[in-house]
C-alpha cells in the first residue's frame, strides 16, 4: 500500500486517538485500549513498509502518549455508570454508524417483504405468527377489541417476561454475528417479516390505526434496540469477514468489545419498552394524543441518543495534533 492511500485510510481513526491522548481521564480505559491496539497496529505496518518516514514518527510518538495515558489511569469510580452511557456508548456508535445504517436496512427491507407477503397471501400472517395468535387477533377485532392482548395478564408478569425475552433475543442477535454476520441478519430478517406482516394484517382488518398507536407505543423503543443490537451482531461478524490490517483474532476481539458495549447500552432500553408495553399499552382508552405524544416522544430519544449524540460528539473535532500532522504531510 502507497503511504498517501495508508494515511488517508486511517488519518479519522488517529484523528480520535489524538483526542483520547490528549485528555486521558475523561476516556474509559477500554477506549484507550482500542486506540492503543490500533495505533500500535498502524504503527508496525508503518515501520515495516515506511521506516523513514514522519508518519512513523509520528505513530511511535501517538503509541507512546496513549500507553502513557492506559498506566496513568486510576481505578475505574462509579461515575463509570455515568459515563458509560453519555460516552462510551455514543463514541460507538458514531464508530459503527455504517454498520447500524446495515442494521436499519435489513430490518426495513425485511418488514417490506412481509408486508407484501401478507397483500399477496392472507394467510402469512399464520405462517409467520402461528395460527393460535392469528385465531386470537380476529376474534378481538370482531368483538371490538383488536388490541385485546395487551390487557390480559397480569402486568408484573408480563414485565418480567418481555423484558426477559427482549434482552434475550438482543444478545442472541450479538452473539450470532459470530456466524459471520448471517446469524445476526436472520434474527433482523424474522423481526422485520413479523412486523410487515403483522401491521399489513391489521390494515386488512381495517384496524390499522388502533394497532399503530398501541404497537408502536411500546415498539418505538423495542423496534429501535433490536435494530441496535443487530448493529453490534453486524460488527462482530464484519470483524472476522474484514479485519483489515489486523490479525483476525485480534480483530474479533476489538469487534466483540464494540459490539458488547453497543448491547449492553441497549438493555435499559428494552426494559423502558416492556414497561410501556406491560402497564401502558394496555390503556387503549387513552386518547390518541396522549398515545402519539409518547410514541413522539420515544422516537425523539432514540433519534437523539443513536445519531444525534454521537455526531456532536465526533463531528468535526480537531486535536491540537493537526499541527503535527501538517508537519508530516497528512491534511
Amino acid at each position: 500500500m502507497k503511504e498517501a492511500a495508508f494515511i488517508r485510510q486511517n488519518i479519522e481513526k488517529w484523528r480520535q486517538a489524538e483526542q483520547l491522548a490528549a485528555d486521558t481521564g475523561a476516556a474509559s480505559p477500554d477506549e484507550l485500549a482500542d486506540a492503543y491496539i490500533d495505533v500500535t497496529s498502524d504503527l508496525s505496518f508503518a515501520q515495516t513498509h515506511y521506516r523513514q518516514s514522519r508518519i512513523t514518527h509520528y505513530l511511535n510518538a501517538l503509541a507512546s502518549a496513549l500507553h502513557g495515558g492506559i498506566y496513568r489511569y486510576k481505578r475505574e469510580r462509579w461515575s463509570r455508570l455515568i459515563t458509560f452511557w453519555t460516552r462510551e456508548v455514543p463514541d460507538t456508535m458514531w464508530q459503527s454508524r455504517g454498520v447500524l445504517l446495515a442494521s436499519f436496512l435489513i430490518f426495513l427491507v425485511s418488514a417490506f417483504i412481509g408486508m407484501v407477503s401478507q397483500l399477496l397471501d392472507a394467510d402469512f400472517a399464520r405462517f409467520v405468527l402461528g395460527d393460535r395468535y392469528v385465531e386470537m387477533t380476529l376474534e378481538n377485532i370482531h368483538r371490538g377489541e383488536p388490541m385485546a392482548v395487551y390487557k390480559s395478564g397480569d402486568s408484573s408478569l408480563m414485565f418480567i417476561a418481555i423484558a426477559s425475552n427482549n434482552i434475550y433475543v438482543s444478545f442472541l442477535a450479538f452473539v450470532l454475528g459470530g456466524l459471520t454476520s448471517l446469524g445476526t441478519g436472520w434474527v433482523l430478517f424474522q423481526n422485520g417479516l413479523m412486523l410487515g406482516s403483522f401491521q399489513t394484517f391489521f390494515w386488512q382488518h381495517g384496524v390499522l390505526g388502533p394497532s399503530v398507536l398501541a404497537i408502536w407505543l411500546h415498539g418505538t423503543l423495542e423496534i429501535s434496540a433490536i435494530i441496535v443490537a443487530g448493529e453490534a451482531g453486524l460488527a462482530l461478524g464484519n470483524s472476522i469477514l474484514f479485519p483489515g490490517t489486523y490479525s483476525r483474532l485480534r480483530s474479533l476481539r476489538m469487534g466483540a468489545r464494540r459490539g458488547l458495549r453497543i448491547v449492553i447500552g441497549a438493555v435499559p432500553i428494552f426494559v423502558v419498552a416492556a414497561f410501556i408495553e406491560s402497564y401502558l399499552t394496555r390503556n387503549v382508552e387513552w386518547s390518541d394524543r396522549v398515545r402519539l405524544g409518547i410514541i413522539l416522544l420515544s422516537a425523539t430519544f432514540i433519534v437523539y441518543y443513536y445519531i444525534c449524540l454521537p455526531y456532536h460528539r465526533n463531528h468535526g473535532t480537531r486535536n491540537t495534533e493537526d499541527s503535527a500532522l501538517q508537519d508530516a504531510h497528512l491534511l
